[in-house]
């Protein structure tokens, strides 16, 4: 019997990696481990000096796809690049430092066969704390918005890259003017022309570590925000 490609379509999955060694196989790996097994990476060495190339090079898996960038650009060029090497029908990102739940991408697939006109599902995620060695749910206590959701986003902002699948079809591509708000920038954009379904349990873990960039850079974080805000909702 063949296979039903209607129920298991091809994800791309994106992941830019720069200097990502310390946890680039645990990522990885939450990855091969899938219970959904129609996946392809979309792996972008933003030209890494460390061992990055070195560890993925070590899977020996045909769905791992390999770029290497002949220069460094900000993440959110990069991540632009990479999804252009995309061929699956429905997109979504891993970045080397977080993980997945091992039925994160079925769990979404089944959603987008069941309700075949949502083009975006986003779940809610776990945060480990590395430093305290302490996981929690990042949303905990929160109803989570499904359907219009551009202006509950906008008064709490609870989508997680690290938890969002989407059609292809629908994306355009993130502003590389920002370096740390590229993804709010794209998603919100999203909910405002696409209804958004959500899976309420945690899908993927995303980690908080002393090295997080948004974590390092708070006050970029803020003065990217203030531009968007002024740009956008005037």
């Amino acid at each position: 019997m063949k296979e039903d490609k209607s129920s298991s379509p091809l994800i791309s999955v994106v992941m830019n990696c720069y200097n990502g060694e310390k946890y680039l196989n645990q990522s990885i790996q939450s990855l091969i481990q899938q219970s959904y097994k129609n996946w392809e990476l979309i792996f972008w060495n933003n030209n890494s000096t460390d061992k990055s190339e070195e560890i993925f090079k070590k899977f020996n898996d045909k769905r791992l796809k390999y770029f290497c960038s002949g220069n460094k650009t900000s993440l959110y060029k990069a991540r632009n690049l990479s999804v252009q090497k995309t061929n699956g029908e429905y997109l979504t990102f891993l970045d080397v430092d977080d993980f997945w739940l091992v039925d994160r991408l079925k769990k979404q697939v089944d959603f987008f066969v069941k309700f075949p006109n949502i083009n975006f599902v986003y779940g809610n995620f776990f945060i480990f704390n590395e430093r305290k060695n302490k996981k929690k749910i990042a949303h905990k206590n929160i109803n989570l918005p499904s359907g219009n959701t551009y202006q509950s986003l906008l008064k709490y902002y609870s989508v997680g890259l690290v938890s969002i699948c989407l059609k292809k079809k629908i994306f355009t591509k993130f502003d590389d003017r920002f370096d740390i708000i590229g993804d709010f920038d794209a998603i919100i954009k999203i909910a405002k022309k696409n209804d958004f379904g959500v899976i309420k349990e945690p899908l993927s873990v995303y980690r908080l570590h002393e090295n997080n960039f948004s974590f390092l850079n708070k006050k970029l974080h803020y003065d990217e925000l203030s531009i968007w805000y002024e740009e956008n909702l005037k």
